[in-house]
């Protein structure tokens, strides 16, 4: 468990929410994750793998301009900043967005996300 394996799964994540990846989505979610969406509403893993599963999300364009990750034993923190391109229930979005995303890691499942906070800045 190091930072290098952190970053290869938050690439991961990356690659699975461009393709709405589903199956490596659920691998990649915790069960019990909590996600505070940009309009402070609480989402969890079946929310976010329901709108990639229907398109009613869908993500075209994602840029990577800033990744810091932090690993402190079976915990591991990403904070992502980048531009997203897209739609929401058919309506475009651009916007530029700090992602905080909190990892555990167990051995049977690897690095997953159990807690995240998305904010448009």
């Amino acid at each position: 468990m190091d930072e290098k394996e952190l970053r290869a799964a938050e690439r991961r994540l990356q690659a699975a929410q461009l393709a709405s990846d589903v199956p490596a989505l659920d691998e990649l979610l915790d069960d019990r994750l909590i996600f505070t969406g940009p309009d402070g509403a609480l989402y969890g893993k079946q929310d976010d793998l329901r709108v990639h599963r229907a398109g009613t999300q869908v993500i075209d364009a994602l840029h990577e301009e800033e990744l810091t990750v932090l690993v402190a034993g079976r915990t591991g923190i990403t904070w992502f900043l980048g531009g997203l391109r897209g739609s929401i229930d058919g309506t475009p979005f651009e916007a530029r967005m700090r992602y905080t995303r909190t990892w555990v890691h167990d051995d049977e499942h690897g690095w997953r996300i159990i807690a995240a906070h998305a904010s448009v800045v």
